[in-house]
């Protein structure tokens, strides 16, 4: 499970370098381009060169499809006028964690431009969340605190690993647990819905906002998710503050993509059906979320990990689907 891991981090590193790349093939007849030195943009450049010519095939396809239809949305990336150079960079992980989701950045110091696009390799994850008996959700997702009742629910469940944890210095397997769902995951999983609604509750409106905020980010962006089997790259303009889609020296991009709602509604919380790892929250103006909760490492560890997904998006997004 780790090298799937591994492998899907190194292929994700490596689209955003060919994302980069194939902006600066596609745009620069028109402008000067200058491409921002990094150790980020120094990794991803690695793993994309030491992949095999058929992964490297497949990425700059894939980006290709991508940039294609970006350029068409942005006027400013054909149309500078004097605001030259545009310069290309990569984005380090700590800026996910700070609230900006974008992999690749696209700015004019000129004219204070800039748009960014978040690359998806063969997944749709926007986060990967932890809960632990010391991490308060609510803080860091909401800017809410969670309450003692929550931590008092979960305290045993994450005391309990670490007494397996400690009891095997450190080499009990989660393969080793019987029942581990119901024993540890359906009981967390239960205690977040119940503070997630207890939050809800307290906080009339301001939470599902504030969760859609979380997930997506500060910024506005365009979302490319590679498909490799299918040979498709889909492109999703996430425009909550309406700063895609810009003209350009009077030019307007003959595609408009909508100005997005968030949400200030919660219809459902609870446990997708028959499932015992993952929850479902929908929201009002189309949003609704999938956490499905696992175990980050083959080894026990009192940590437990969310793969968070939107799996519905509001019906007024801009989406198109390129083959290539």
């Amino acid at each position: 499970m780790m090298a799937n891991k591994g492998i899907q981090t190194t292929n994700g590193k490596a689209f955003e370098y060919a994302c980069l790349l194939s902006l600066k093939n596609s745009i620069s007849t028109a402008q000067e381009i200058a491409i921002e030195d990094s150790s980020q943009k120094l990794s991803a450049q690695q793993f994309f060169e030491n992949s095999s010519n058929d992964l490297k095939d497949n990425l700059m396809s894939a980006a290709d499809a991508a940039v294609r239809a970006i350029v068409q949305l942005e006027p400013q990336l054909m149309h500078p006028g004097l605001n030259s150079p545009l310069v290309l960079a990569l984005q380090t992980d700590a800026q996910g964690l700070a609230g900006d989701v974008r992999d690749v950045i696209c700015y004019r110091k000129q004219n204070n431009w800039q748009i960014g696009i978040s690359c998806k390799h063969n997944h749709r994850a926007v986060k990967h969340s932890r809960l632990s008996a010391t991490i308060d959700f609510g803080a860091e997702w909401f800017g809410i605190p969670c309450s003692k009742q929550y931590f008092s629910d979960i305290a045993p469940l994450f005391e309990e690993l670490e007494s397996l944890r400690s009891s095997s210095n450190g080499e009990a397997l989660w393969s080793s647990i019987e029942n581990k769902n119901d024993r540890f995951y359906i009981p967390l999983l239960q205690a977040f819905i119940d503070e997630l609604r207890r939050l809800d509750e307290e906080n009339i409106k301001t939470v599902p906002k504030a969760l859609i905020s979380y997930l997506v980010g500060r910024y506005d962006f365009y979302k490319v998710i590679t498909d490799d089997s299918r040979h498709t790259t889909r492109i999703e303009g996430i425009n909550l503050f309406g700063t895609l889609n810009r003209p350009s020296n009077g030019l307007r991009s003959r595609v408009h993509v909508s100005r997005l709602k968030l949400p200030n509604r919660f219809y459902y919380i609870g446990f997708k059906n028959d499932s015992s790892t993952t929850v479902e929250v929908v929201c009002n103006e189309g949003w609704a979320v999938s956490l499905r909760i696992h175990n980050a490492s083959s080894r026990i560890e009192p940590s437990l990990k969310f793969d968070v997904n939107l799996i519905s998006l509001p019906s007024s997004i801009h989406a198109q689907v390129e083959p290539w």
